[in-house]
């Protein structure tokens, strides 16, 4: 039953969950979820705005007398089955203003994250300037508005360039790109421009020019032949179509239902979560975004620890919405054709990382297209899986992968099983059952028949993975404790996924028997946790990438409370192994600490994240930390440290992994008061609203969107009136049970 059974209750509990909300969403508003700079940006990496709707991506520079969006298709890839190739930058959107360089003042450009509208604001010649700019999803398409005060002020040239230097057109107000890359792939991208008052007209059969018009908006969107269907030999519908059926219902419809379409749609994901960790003085808050980057260190700034968090979830809507690819290594924003590991699809971490925070930060639906790029690279993985390992049911992949199923560089074999773990928490977040059995589990089965043919039996009876590596060092041997945690993560969810549906149980049994013969972690001579199997950990090693903790996190072998000494060995590894590093090794650092249960040196990591880089005076001499456009620096920009940043923040307010809900697991000294509200935990349960004051809680309120047992884990003692509520808090902590209805609300409060 409901913690409220009385009607009347449970008006109190509706009046007091909305006033809870309105709380959190006006400390949200007063936190102004705004990057701004106050001069146009000169550097697209560390300056520009991305924008983007899942599929096309933006990247906004702000001039004054020449905008400029660099702009992009994440289906545009050069590379097949065979040839990893790289993701390609797809062109360019110039617009010339006929100004004369004259003078400006009052600008201001800035990325609104809670509407994810781009503005830019500035007065010249006594006209007050606006633009606004952003990416739909439920459209299609890129838009920009340019407008101002004053009547018949917009003279300007508009153009496109294409990065492939392509055939590019224009007649009466359209302007459009035509190309083949080398591959066979056919890409276009059209702008359809409109004016209010003035003229305009094609000139040099390339470019639009308006005259005197009042404003002008500008209608973007791409697309190329691609279809992630390899029986169609990835070929879909020629671009061409695709974009005349974007195109013509768009070009019905007035800027203000486009504006508002895009909102709508964009909050309906966004605003499933609010955090508040901590008010700035106004004085600091307000300043440009790069400026508080270069005084946090002095300073601090809780607003701007918030806003990079949700700054993640902004970027994951951006490049990663249903019917589309996941995102990349630089989500979807990519200005070169040579772009930094060809900006593809790192099976060793990068790829895994940027959804970690999906589930628990309430973008469910965001997870979708990573999991149907798995699927979707099967078939290729099986034929050349079997290549590498003949007589291996199964498939896995190497560690850099292209659209296509092509691969390059040194094969990972455990690549494909941690795949297998977004397939698993998808359903371990949403209890969707159909889900579980008709697309999780056929793949996740098919991988574990992988390891039964390719792992290693030794005479003792123990199983080994053959021949791994512990990215990206070390000798390639048997028994690397990366891949052996990996394995034992698939093996675990497995056996799982067959009980919840209740079939195949043979072979769950023998999944069983396999799981128990795993080498598993082992305790070094310094007390460290072994990276290989011989004790040969260097503890002067710094190395970025920690992989053989795989099993605190983003697995579940190793816990505080269940494998202490584990947990024990896991801390002085990374203590070893240091704090500063690239901007996505000290997210995943942040994980590390938070599993860990120590939400102290998460933050410490957490503030050695918010180190500007490429700002001058600033020594980034150690690597990573996140450019004045709040991108994370690797160095070069990767989008995995941002969105591994928010899956650590989450982590340090919410835990599931062990089957309860661990609150405030890692809350560190700093955030000491606060209020979030839209965590979800595993079980399908939503944190409708946590408050806390001088680090205990004092009222938590859970959704329970699926029904059955709910366990919570607090740092105080709470309480709650209903017959089912079970304390069994210990000397280990305070520990409660209770039974829940689908779609029942259940309040805990502190004495």
């Amino acid at each position: 039953m409901c913690f409220f059974a009385k009607p009347a209750c449970h008006i109190v509990l509706l009046i007091f969950i909305l006033c809870c909300l309105n709380d959190a969403l006006h400390a949200q508003k007063k936190a102004k979820l705004v990057l701004w700079d106050d001069k146009p940006a000169k550097n697209w990496m560390t300056e520009a705005y991305p924008i983007g709707n899942g599929r096309i991506g933006g990247m906004i520079f702000g001039g004054v007398d020449r905008e400029h969006i660099q702009f992009n298709d994440n289906t545009l890839w050069t590379g097949d089955e065979n040839d990893r190739g790289m993701y390609q930058a797809f062109g360019d959107l110039f617009i010339n203003l006929e100004n004369g360089g004259e003078r400006f003042s009052n600008y201001s450009r800035k990325l609104d994250i809670k509407k994810a509208v781009h503005e830019v604001e500035y007065t010249q010649n006594g006209t007050k300037f606006n633009r606004e700019y952003f990416c739909s999803f439920p459209d299609k398409v890129m838009v920009l508005k340019l407008s101002a005060n004053k009547k018949r002020v917009y003279n300007a040239v508009i153009s496109l360039t294409d990065s492939h230097e392509g055939l590019v057109s224009a007649k009466k107000s359209t302007i459009e790109i035509k190309g083949t890359l080398a591959n066979g792939m056919a890409y276009q991208a059209t702008a359809l421009i409109t004016i209010e008052n003035g003229s305009m007209k094609a000139i040099d059969g390339k470019k639009i020019k308006v005259e005197n018009a009042d404003a002008i908006t500008v209608v973007l969107t791409a697309a190329t032949d691609y279809s992630n269907k390899r029986e169609q030999n990835w070929k879909g519908e020629a671009p061409a179509s695709k974009i005349a059926n974007i195109i013509n219902p768009v070009s019905k419809k007035k800027y203000a239902e486009l504006l508002k379409a895009h909102v709508n749609d964009y909050q309906s994901l966004f605003n499933r979560m609010a955090i508040n960790i901590g008010q700035t003085p106004l004085a600091q808050s307000s300043l440009p975004t790069q400026q508080r980057l270069v005084n946090y260190k002095t300073k601090g700034d809780p607003e701007l620890e918030a806003l990079i968090f949700q700054y993640g979830r902004y970027l994951l809507i951006s490049s990663s919405r249903a019917g589309g690819l996941p995102a990349n290594l630089q989500g979807l924003w990519n200005e070169s054709n040579t772009p930094p590991w060809g900006s593809d699809y790192h099976s060793n971490i990068n790829v895994q990382m940027n959804y970690w925070l999906a589930e628990p930060t309430n973008l469910s639906a965001c997870h979708i297209p990573y999991l149907d790029y798995i699927n979707s690279m099967r078939a290729v993985g099986k034929i050349q899986t079997q290549k590498k390992f003949p007589n291996t049911r199964g498939w896995t992949v190497k560690t850099e992968n292209n659209i296509f199923g092509g691969m390059s560089f040194l094969w990972n074999t455990p690549g494909s099983a941690w795949y297998a773990q977004a397939l698993w928490e998808h359903y371990s977040f949403t209890r969707d059952t159909a889900y579980l059995k008709n697309f999780a589990y056929p793949v996740m089965k098919e991988i574990c028949e992988f390891w039964d043919d390719h792992l290693k039996r030794r005479p003792d009876g123990t199983l080994v993975s053959p021949l791994g590596w512990s990215p990206e060092h070390g000798p390639t041997e048997d028994g690397v404790s990366h891949d052996q945690q990996i394995v034992y993560d698939l093996f675990t969810n497995y056996i799982e996924a067959a009980e919840v549906l209740g079939i195949d149980s043979a072979y769950k049994n023998h999944i069983a028997d396999l799981k128990a013969h795993l080498l598993r972690p082992k305790v070094g001579r310094w007390g460290q946790l072994q990276e290989w199997e011989t004790d040969r950990d260097d503890p002067k090693d710094q190395h970025r990438h920690v992989s053989h903790l795989f099993g605190l996190h983003p697995g579940r072998e190793i816990s505080v409370v269940k494998t202490p000494e584990l947990a024990k060995a896991a801390r002085i590894t990374l203590t070893a192994r240091g704090d500063e590093s690239t901007g996505w090794s000290m997210a995943w650092k942040m994980n590390f600490w938070a599993r860990l249960l120590d939400g102290n040196h998460a933050y410490k990591i957490l503030q050695h994240f918010i180190t500007p880089v490429g700002i001058g005076g600033t020594s980034y001499t150690k690597g990573g930390g996140i450019y004045s456009n709040l991108l994370c620096a690797h160095p070069p920009f990767q989008i995995d440290g941002n969105l591994g940043y928010s899956a650590g923040v989450a982590e340090m307010l919410l835990q599931s992994q062990s089957g309860e809900l661990h609150l405030l697991p890692a809350l560190p000294d700093a955030w000491n008061s606060g209020n979030v509200q839209g965590l979800r935990g595993r079980g399908n349960f939503e944190i409708e609203d946590l408050q806390w004051q001088n680090g205990k809680i004092k009222v938590v309120i859970i959704k329970s969107l699926s029904g059955g047992d709910c366990t919570v884990r607090s740092p105080n003692k709470l309480s709650a009136s209903a017959k089912s509520f079970k304390d069994l808090s210990s000397e280990k902590g305070f520990l409660y049970q209770f039974n829940t209805e689908k779609g029942k609300t259940y309040q805990l409060s502190a004495d």
